[in-house]
């Protein structure tokens, strides 16, 4: 249980400088329950804190934790080179408040991305210490064969690595695309173990993180969503691809 004055309130939502707040809840721009709230003196309890700032409702949240469904050609960086980056997907206050990526997916991978402006949590997401299993679902070049899942689970040699890297679980999907479970999380990860084990990937998603499915999100590509702590209790249980 917390209070904040309004002015804060709105400062902390990523809605722009405190001053600025203060000129917004000053002009009648906030509404509590339906009536403008014009008083920047007076500390507000936040928990469960919902208000309405230029005809949209939003909820008080001390932090943001989201899904979003990934399309291709958009870069998980604040600073773009190439390619759009995914924050131009979210909402301009998402930036003020600092939301990032939990790790990131290359350019042209689609699929389950968390954002969150909590470090904690991104740390424990990201750390490889943590063995949060991530699915990814590859199409290939060639054709996938009990040779190629066999080599995987049983670990394949990365130029840059000290240690063959293996997957959790593997299989095959169709003649040309492959499941594979990952915990480590490295740079082009995937797509360099299949290139190790003799094929080549073509395209690449990341269906589920943990516990949490993409597809019980029902978001199209392009699309984020709040998470609740059902889905974020989800991000830490056992992976258990279908």
């Amino acid at each position: 249980m917390s209070k904040l004055t309004l002015d804060r309130i709105l400062q902390s939502q990523g809605f722009g400088t405190r001053k600025w707040c203060s000129e917004l809840v000053a002009d009648g721009e906030v509404s509590i329950n339906g009536v403008p709230f014009t008083d920047t003196r007076t500390a507000i309890e936040t928990d469960g804190l919902e208000f309405t700032l230029f005809d949209e409702v939003w909820t008080y949240r001390k932090h943001i934790y989201i899904a979003l469904n990934k399309p291709a050609n958009f870069e998980c960086s604040r600073k773009a080179s190439h390619h759009p980056g995914v924050h131009t997907l979210l909402p301009e206050q998402f930036i003020r408040r600092d939301v990032q990526p939990v790790g990131r997916l290359d350019h042209d991978t689609t699929g389950l991305l968390l954002m969150s402006d909590d470090g904690p949590f991104i740390h424990q997401q990201s750390s490889p210490k943590h063995h949060v299993p991530k699915v990814y679902v590859a199409a290939t070049h060639d054709p996938v064969t009990p040779q190629l899942v066999a080599q995987l689970l049983s670990g394949v040699k990365l130029h840059d690595e000290p240690a063959p890297l293996a997957a959790v679980t593997c299989r095959m999907i169709e003649s040309h695309r492959i499941e594979i479970v990952l915990e480590q999380g490295k740079y082009h990860q995937v797509k360099r173990m299949l290139a190790a084990a003799g094929n080549h990937c073509v395209a690449l998603n990341r269906s589920q993180i943990g516990g949490l499915r993409l597809e019980s999100l029902n978001l199209a590509e392009g699309e984020w969503c709040y998470l609740d702590k059902a889905q974020l209790a989800l991000l830490t249980a056992e992976s258990n691809p279908s």
